[in-house]
Parts: C-alpha cells; structure tokens; sequence
C-alpha cells in the first residue's frame, strides 16, 4: 500500500466500524488526515484486528518520520547547569526516553474532534493502541486519576520510549495554595516514575496552562523549583528537557532560567 491507500484504509475501516452513515472519504490530503484523526479521537477503547494496527503503525510512523525527529541528546542545555534544557516546539517530535502528557483524570485522551490540547495530540500521533492501554490500566486501578499523581504507558508510534500522564490543577479562580502543591507534585511525580523506570532524560510540558488555566508565569516557577529541589536532592542521573510551545512560555522560561533571547 501507499501512504495514501493506507490513509483510505484506516478510514474505510474505522466508518465501516461504527457504521457512521452519509460520510464519505474526501479527496483533498488535509481533509482525509482530519477526519481519520477525528475518527481516532472520538472511538471509544475497544479492541481492532492485528491488521489494521499494521497498517495504522506503518502510517503514523511514516508521517512521525515526515514531521521530523529531534535528537533530544543534541539540544542544548542552559547555561551553567548541563542536568536542564529548555526547548521550544512540538513535544511529540522528541526521542527521549520520556514525555509528559497533561492528562485528563479519566486518562483516555481527548474525545474531541481535532482539539489543540496536547492530550489530544499525544493520542493521535501515538495510535489507537494508547487508548486501549490506558483504559485497561485505567479499569483495574477502579477509579480516576487524582491531581498530582503519573502513570507510565508505552509510546507507541512516537518517538519517544514512554508516556507519562499526569493530571493537574484546574484552576476556575485564585490559585491556591493546595493547587500550587498539586502542579508541585505533578512534576515530582513523573521525576519518579521517569526514574523508577532507568530513564535517562524527561520532557515537560507546561502542565495545567492550556486548557486548565494555571496562571503562565506560577506554573513555570513552580516547573522549575521542583525540578532543581528534586535534582539536586536525589542526585540522579535524569536530563530535563522543559518544553514549551508558546512564546509567552519560552518567555517566562527564558528569564527564570537565566537564557539568553536569540
């Protein structure tokens, strides 16, 4: 198959399972990539034959290696401190040991269709194989997942070895101190599960800023004196990469950290 007829493929299969009725495949290349991202979104977790996950690796890898793979060791790191990094641009391009997720508590990914959250992202460019891993793990645990708390999962079809989840604070007000705590433990969290697991290096997304409305500036504050208390404490032999996608992120991080603006 072509990269095209495998991207038909998945869609006929995936219409086809649901039995969704007056769709038809577009012919437009950003159209078909939206409605089998959107196909993937909305399924809920039950099993697919060993045929289609085939054919969906051998897709998400192709457009994986198309998008391009950063080369986590060759970043470099700020100055003055070779255990941190700080990096702009798109989390599911780096081949690092480990990615941090920002999760929902039901840790299924996002059911929205083509929503920009990086839960949604994650999931859609890791396979279908993501959701059903975290609902089995999520149906024996018997209960959502608790702010400030990580779980580890394979990454699939990304470049990455694993993905940590972790679900923030949601911030509807003032931020409180119990809030604070939470994102504090979120990073401490996946600092030790990243361990636990022989991984040499970690990246952080800002977690809680998107969609759950932690304040820019505190998060980062919070990302950053966790992460050196944790590193200078434990010693460990982890490099963490903080990820940032928007300019007000590589900002503020900019300037806690000391780098310089280019």
């Amino acid at each position: 198959m072509t990269h095209e007829e495998q991207r038909v493929y998945l869609i006929q299969e995936l219409l086809a399972e649901e039995r969704y009725k007056n769709i038809s495949i577009p012919v437009d290349e950003k159209e078909q990539k939206d409605l089998l991202r959107s196909l993937m979104n909305v399924r809920m977790p039950k099993p697919l034959s060993q045929d289609f996950f085939k054919i969906q690796d051998k897709y998400l890898q192709t457009e994986r290696d198309m998008r391009g793979i950063i080369e986590s060791e060759e970043l470099p790191s700020i100055p003055g401190d070779p255990r941190m990094v700080l990096w702009q641009g798109d989390i599911t391009t780096l081949k690092v040991d480990a990615i941090v997720n920002a999760a929902n508590s039901a840790l299924l990914g996002c059911f929205r269709p083509l929503h920009t959250c990086i839960d949604n992202i994650v999931h859609s460019r890791s396979g279908i194989q993501l959701r059903l891993f975290c609902y089995d793990m999520m149906s024996k645990q018997g209960h959502e997942e608790p702010a400030g708390q990580a779980k580890i999962t394979p990454a699939f079809n990304l470049p990455s070895k694993y993905i940590l989840h972790t679900v923030g604070p949601v911030i509807g007000g003032a931020v409180r101190k119990q809030d604070c705590e939470a994102l504090a433990s979120c990073y401490r969290s996946c600092l030790e599960l990243a361990v636990k697991n022989n991984c040499q290096s970690i990246a952080f997304c800002c977690i809680s800023t998107g969609e759950f409305y932690f304040p820019n500036e505190k998060a980062a504050e919070i990302a950053i004196q966790t992460v050196t208390s944790f590193l200078n404490t434990r010693k460990e032999n982890i490099r963490v990469i903080f990820n940032v996608f928007k300019d007000i992120d590589l900002h503020i991080y900019q300037n806690f950290l000391g780098v310089s603006r280019c």
